[in-house]
């Protein structure tokens, strides 16, 4: 599933195509598509068809495109596979492609978004917007939390939310609710860089650990974001249909059985919430 970095690469694709763009036509090919726009698909062209965009945003792994309405965003969920293309107006037909937007940008001229979406779990909706302290945030997203890349992000508060956590730190970082954008991935690489056993709880960790953590996380996804972001097959691209690269720099993550980098041993690969964790056990000593 695209993480904080993967969709941080297609808001930052899309914003400067998207702001500014007048909405010329919305084609629905597919309204499973549109599980987030409850209203259905005749509701979420009316809403979009006229209009232009304003911005480009995210939180978490949510991206939306504020409209010039002021109250109002196009906000899409990617899911597993969803991804969001820049095509020529008159580009053939992705594979998967679901809904097309028809914009008309003052500088560029006409151009289409297409969202194509191989699993169908991806989603587009349209979405009022709410206040979320100085912002204004799509109301599908007021239940997330900020990221850590985010400058309003509370160190502070973060700490104090582990405190009071039994669960195994690997659990929290997953909980969108405490700290959103970290996934399965960069969970596994942030605690392998700060030499921290997934199933460490959360609040047996030092303050200093925590701070180490929260140092590490941030510099894994801002490499992340350097180099595009993790692609293990074609389903996740940019914009542009291009690949990340953050692959070929994990050091935990999908290396089950290969050699620590850091001290040798083997990297071990479990189990964990329907999905696999990834860490060395002799660096990454549970304590």
């Amino acid at each position: 599933m695209p993480e904080l970095p993967e969709v941080e690469v297609v808001r930052a694709g899309l914003a400067p195509a998207a702001i500014g763009s007048r909405i010329a036509g919305v084609s629905v090919f597919d309204e499973r598509a549109l599980t987030r726009h409850s209203a259905g698909a005749a509701d979420f062209v009316s809403r979009l068809e006229g209009r232009s965009f304003t911005g480009a945003e995210r939180r978490g792994k949510f991206l939306w495109l504020p409209l010039d309405s002021g109250d109002s965003a196009l906000i899409a969920h990617l899911g597993m596979s969803g991804q969001m293309l820049l095509r020529r107006p008159d580009a053939e037909a992705e594979r998967h492609e679901r809904i097309r937007l028809h914009l008309e940008h003052p500088l560029h001229g006409e151009l289409s978004v297409v969202f194509a979406d191989q699993r169908t779990f991806g989603s587009l909706a349209v979405d009022d917007l709410v206040i979320d302290g100085p912002s204004l945030i799509p109301s599908q997203v007021v239940h997330i939390a900020r990221d850590p890349v985010d400058p309003a992000f509370d160190d502070r508060a973060f700490r104090a939310t582990l405190a009071r956590r039994g669960s195994a730190i690997k659990r929290v970082l997953l909980d969108q609710s405490v700290i959103s954008g970290v996934g399965n991935i960069y969970a596994d690489e942030s605690l392998w860089a700060a030499r921290i056993h997934p199933e460490t709880r959360a609040d047996a960790l030092s303050t200093q650990a925590v701070n180490r953590l929260l140092a590490e996380i941030r510099a894994v996804l801002a490499k992340a974001l350097a180099e595009g972001g993790t692609s293990f097959d074609a389903q996740y691209v940019n914009v542009n249909g291009q690949a990340g690269y953050f692959a070929h720099s994990l050091n935990a993550y999908g290396r089950g059985g290969e050699a620590c980098p850091r001290c040798g041993g083997a990297i071990r690969r479990e189990a964990f919430m329907n999905r696999s964790s990834h860490y060395c056990p002799r660096c990454q000593r549970r304590r």
